[in-house]
């Protein structure tokens, strides 16, 4: 019988080319960031490390990224938690509005960010939560808690059982079999979902150029306002150090958990 687990050589081209095509602007942003000229070029001359030097100089994108993963920690963090009870209740009970429900939770994704971005710089003005914290990851909590919901569903759905059943009949209380035998069942899901959620929300620009305050600048925020003013290699530079510090997070959750696991499900 014929074996269809191997690409062949079309698969394979393609898959390479289209790799190619995603890896191509990260590359080249990364070999921008070491010229020695004061403006974005390549080919360059020599390598220089003088713009990744340059970060120490403008404290300000030290202190923007500093918030930026505050931030993400946050709302990631939330937007799991919630994830988490609606993720068991949509996929194990069947009840009116259930549908609605779901759609509502996903809506979030078909919603331009500009809109929500304006939609939420009203509602939190109207608060007195404009540019704080607190408005800020209420907000972020919704634009990504689909991400995570997602992820934390697949494997509430995909999840057996049978383990739940023989812990209870052994005389666990519900709060002991979640604790000790749904949480970790589900774990590789919900890790994949937090991930998801921090990675989204500390990319996250558009939404929040309209509810972020001088005192509440995100990175990407700080970055579009410095490229606004000038186009130097320190944009590189700095977009050049995320990818490298993604590139270290990515391996270390592929040595701990494994990518598959996260990412895909296996």
């Amino acid at each position: 019988m014929k074996r269809y687990d191997k690409n062949g050589p079309i698969a394979w081209t393609f898959n390479m080319v289209f790799l190619i095509f995603l890896l191509a602007p990260l590359v080249v942003v990364c070999l921008v960031a070491f010229t020695d000229k004061g403006y974005l070029s390549l080919p360059w001359d020599g390598a220089s490390v003088r713009w990744f030097l340059a970060i120490l100089d403008h404290p300000e994108f030290i202190d923007a990224f500093l918030y930026s993963v505050y931030l993400a920690l946050g709302s990631a963090t939330l937007a799991v938690v919630l994830a988490i009870p609606a993720a068991m209740a949509t996929a194990r009970y069947q009840f009116p509005g259930r549908s609605a429900i779901m759609a509502f939770f996903m809506s979030p994704l078909m919603i331009p960010h500009i809109v929500l971005g304006v939609a939420f710089l009203g509602y939190l003005s109207s608060l007195g939560w404009s540019g704080t914290y607190v408005g800020l990851v209420a907000c972020h909590v919704i634009l990504i808690m689909p991400y995570a919901l997602r992820l934390v569903l697949a494997s509430v759905t995909g999840m057996d059982r049978s383990a739940e059943a023989a812990a209870r009949s052994l005389g666990a209380s519900k709060w002991t079999t979640f604790r000790r035998i749904t949480i970790p069942l589900i774990m590789p899901g919900v890790t994949g979902g937090w991930v998801l959620a921090f990675i989204t929300s500390f990319d996250e620009l558009t939404m929040t150029l309209f509810i972020a305050s001088p005192s509440s600048t995100t990175l990407p925020v700080r970055m579009y306002q410095h490229i606004t003013e000038t186009i130097d290699p320190l944009i590189a530079s700095v977009s050049a150090v995320i990818v490298f510090l993604t590139m270290i997070m990515m391996f270390i959750l592929d040595r701990i958990f494994g990518l598959d696991k996260l990412l895909v499900g296996k």
